[in-house]
């Protein structure tokens, strides 16, 4: 039976199969390594800033965020009531 030449790459075509994969491997790697970094930074700076902002913030604006926050909440559980 005769060999299939498709099949068989020649050594110039091996060796520049293995640089892409390799290349492909170190790209993927890169953007993780970034978000990873990201994330522990918006980690860190989220918990500071909720209490800075309780520091910050009056009592009568605080009020209004509560009934803002009560407001949306008690809006959702009608909608989720009438398509039920």
């Amino acid at each position: 039976m005769p060999r299939r030449t498709s099949k068989t790459l020649d050594p110039v075509q091996n060796a520049y199969r293995v640089v892409q994969e390799s290349i492909r491997e170190t790209e993927t790697v890169g953007p993780s390594l970034v978000s990873q970094v990201m994330s522990a930074m918006g980690r860190k700076g989220g918990k500071i800033g909720g209490k800075r902002r309780l520091v910050t913030m009056t009592s009568e604006r605080r009020k209004e965020v509560a009934q803002q926050a009560a407001q949306t909440r008690w809006k959702k559980a009608k909608k989720t009531k009438k398509s039920a």
